[in-house]
């Protein structure tokens, strides 16, 4: 492969036996009853060496326009521009040699793409991902330029499932769901231990949600170490296949008529459900596009801060709903900042 992540693949292969004893994390089903705290501390250790901690500041004039002391995370300084590779990493660590050897198989929008074949990358294990066929150019050249295969295919994320579903099942490789694999929340909920860590006194975090690995992650973390601390789940209302599963307590499909590709999963996924459902999320709101865009706006011009629209939805809800967070202690995760070229153009129209 000419892909060259930033660290070296002998070093994290030579963890990945102890990874897979201390990481109950790699089922790909998620029909085990993990991942656990434990799960996410030992995903802290063995990405520790290979990616730093992200930044995460506060802006006077964000806070200004809010009405709350809000603190940015930001996750859009990546790697791969999105949280999603601190779960590629833990994944892949945690699968055996010959796991990895028959190849991994997902389908994504993008940063998942780009998190499983950054990972793939830094293990010499094949890649194949299946995207939608409108998929974001610049998020398909980037996992192809990581060494993955590309395989576009599909209006939404249910076509590009049912295809790569039969490619695995017909090349025998390792398929990988976005959102029922325990190992991917354990991984992304590193950033929440990052986020509490550095500031325990947080009366919330927003979390964007596409399949709900972070918001589930985020409530294994917030439940031991800060159990004062709300957690808030953030989607399109133009594609709220995860927030009606919450509401209706089972997994659903939706339409995804949203712009917004991180946030259009168009169903709900049992494992970061059920940890939505049994760990205390405080609520889970929805949003519009155009409030979308307007975040989008104002992070580019009050936190110096180049978001996708995913990565602006955490914000969006708090202006949505200044009264809930007037005054409060809060973080908004910047998931990512894979923007297409559409997005930054749009910057520099009026979204009010």
């Amino acid at each position: 492969m000419d892909a060259d992540p930033a660290f070296a693949a002998a070093d994290l292969a030579s963890q990945a036996a102890e990874t897979a004893a201390t990481v109950s994390t790699v089922d790909t089903t998620g029909t085990t009853a993990g991942p656990t705290f434990a799960d996410v501390l030992a995903a802290r250790d063995l990405l520790a060496e290979h990616l730093p901690p992200t930044p995460m500041w506060s802006y006077p004039a964000l806070d200004a326009a809010t009405g709350a002391h809000v603190y940015v995370k930001h996750e859009n300084v990546q790697p791969v521009g999105a949280f999603k590779v601190r779960g590629g990493l833990t994944l892949l660590a945690g699968l055996s040699p010959a796991e990895r050897a028959r190849g991994l198989v997902t389908y994504s929008t993008g940063n998942h793409a780009q998190s499983i074949a950054y990972a793939c990358a830094a293990f010499d294990a094949s890649c194949t991902v299946v995207m939608p066929a409108e998929a974001n150019p610049a998020k398909v050249r980037a996992v192809r330029a990581l060494g993955a295969e590309v395989l576009l295919h599909g209006a939404d994320m249910a076509g590009a499932q049912s295809r790569a579903e039969e490619y695995a099942v017909a090349g025998g490789g390792l398929l990988i769901s976005p959102g029922d694999t325990a190992g991917l929340v354990a991984g992304v909920g590193t950033t929440y231990l990052e986020i509490v860590t550095a500031r325990p006194d947080l009366d919330a975090i927003l979390v964007p949600v596409g399949s709900g690995t972070g918001a589930a992650g985020a409530l294994l973390v917030a439940a031991e170490l800060a159990p004062n601390c709300r957690v808030f789940a953030v989607q399109s209302a133009a594609s709220p296949a995860a927030h009606d599963s919450w509401r209706t307590g089972s997994c659903v499909t939706r339409a995804n008529a949203t712009v917004v590709e991180g946030l259009a999963t168009g169903r709900g996924f049992e494992l970061p459900q059920r940890l939505l459902r049994t760990t205390g999320l405080a609520d889970f709101l929805l949003v519009t596009d155009a409030q979308i865009a307007r975040a989008q706006r104002l992070l580019a011009t009050h936190a110096h801060t180049l978001a996708e629209g995913a990565g602006a939805a955490a914000l969006a809800a708090v202006l949505a709903h200044p009264t809930e967070f007037k005054g409060l202690n809060i973080a908004v995760v910047c998931t990512g900042g894979n923007a297409s070229l559409a997005e930054i153009t749009s910057l520099g129209r009026d979204h009010t």
